[in-house]
């Protein structure tokens, strides 16, 4: 299903189709070299999100190029698709480094009969202007990992060989149950099916509630991708996934630990910059039509309340992500 159209079926997310690696070794023919690729974002994509904050927490600024599609896609060629337009940054709608309007060029410059979904993340190989990955989990352990010799001086180890097993179990519940889970919810195309998809969804936050109640981070004592795979989808919730996507029971704001853990987040260096609510807003409430048809973009939530206190350095030190760049 199109999240543009209305909801037919229950919802599925197809698993990603493009998934070269960019390695150390270039084992998979893409070595890590600075300043080759160019990595295509929306602000309002969560999936996304987690990845440009990688790039952003270790400092892979100057190495990994960033290019910003418009926050409401465009139809082309009978879908709608991720644009490039004058208000992200490309003069007359073109991508200054790769030369294109729509992301799906790129796709198509890497499998010219590729009749898929376009997806961002996308990791695009700028000589060629291919397409090299779209599997945003990949990119965001890659970037972790495979990335080192381009960090920054004293970027945290957001995947530490020690966590791995548990930093992959938790994100997998995660997964199903939250970051997938309200779209389950959103795009419900029955009541039985929404209040399945609802049940579930506010049992997982009722126990992530209890967890992060007696600690400062997801998975150890330390920031990791585990992180970066909730707090996409807890910044947006109240914004949009509570009204929208009627996950409506509670606010995250309602939830003490979950709340106080959103606005810890914020406050670390690299995650505000991140984050552009009118874009958000726009793509799912002006974009989405199939769920809201008079694109009306509400006002609220108030989000003044994200630079309070919020005590979570007594659960311990905060973990380090100092000096990093915008």
């Amino acid at each position: 299903m199109k999240t543009d159209e209305a909801p037919t079926r229950e919802h599925v997310r197809a698993p990603q189709h493009f998934t070269a690696r960019v390695r150390a070794d270039g084992a998979d023919g893409w070595p890590v070299q600075a300043d080759r690729y160019r990595l295509v974002i929306n602000r309002a994509c969560p999936w996304a999100h987690r990845v440009v904050l990688a790039r952003t927490l270790l400092g892979l600024d100057p190495a990994v190029q960033l290019a910003l599609t418009d926050p409401v896609r465009e139809l082309v060629a009978g879908d709608h698709h991720w644009v490039f337009s004058e208000e992200t940054g490309s003069p007359g709608g073109i991508d200054p480094v790769l030369g294109i309007h729509a992301l799906r060029e790129a796709y198509l410059a890497a499998e010219p009969d590729y009749t898929g979904r376009v997806t961002v993340p996308a990791l695009v190989d700028i000589p060629s202007g291919k397409l090299v990955s779209n599997d945003f989990d990949q990119l965001l352990v890659d970037f972790a990992t495979e990335w080192r010799a381009e960090h920054r001086p004293g970027a945290p180890d957001l995947y530490p060989a020690g966590l791995r097993e548990e930093i992959e179990a938790v994100s997998q519940e995660m997964h199903t149950d939250l970051n997938d889970g309200v779209y389950r919810a959103g795009f419900a195309p029955s009541q039985e099916s929404y209040e399945r998809a609802v049940t579930r969804l506010f049992a997982y936050l009722d126990r992530l509630e209890q967890r992060l109640t007696d600690r400062r981070y997801l998975v150890g004592d330390r920031l990791t991708v585990a992180d970066l795979r909730l707090w996409p989808t807890l910044i947006r919730f109240d914004a949009v996934y509570h009204g929208l996507f009627k996950c409506n029971a509670r606010r995250i704001k309602d939830y003490p630990a979950l709340w106080a853990y959103t606005r810890d987040l914020y406050q670390t260096p690299g995650f505000a910059e991140t984050v552009d609510f009118d874009q958000i807003k726009r793509h799912y409430y002006y974009g989405m039509t199939g769920i809201n048809p008079t694109r009306i973009v509400p006002t609220g939530p108030d989000l003044g309340e994200l630079g309070g206190a919020h005590g979570r350095e007594l659960l311990g030190p905060r973990s380090s992500v100092s000096t990093v760049g915008a």
